[in-house]
């Protein structure tokens, strides 16, 4: 038994834009492949929190790579873990 996932509005807002990129890009057998990629990853999490790499000076967030362009951020919980946003790793470093 694990954390229970959970994702924030941003989480579901940025999972869905980026999905749209990827539909207008690459069409929808990528999509697919992307949202069993996330939920993939999330079922890891949900069993293994730590097992992403720790964001600079923020002791309960990680990122987990869900592919080459694309990062989940999430936060550890005492019961949960919750899914913060995605980032698509083509844009700008955040500091």
């Amino acid at each position: 038994m694990g954390y229970n996932v959970i994702f924030s509005n941003e989480a579901s807002e940025t999972f869905e834009s980026i999905g749209q990129q990827i539909q207008v890009r690459w069409g929808e057998k990528e999509v697919n492949e992307f949202r069993k990629r996330t939920y993939k990853v999330t079922e890891i999490i949900s069993k293994f929190p730590l097992i992403f790499q720790q964001v600079h000076n923020r002791e309960n967030v990680r990122k987990a790579f869900i592919h080459k362009s694309c990062s989940m951020f999430y936060r550890i919980g005492d019961t949960y873990i919750e899914i913060l946003f995605f980032w698509d790793n083509r844009q700008e470093p955040m500091l």
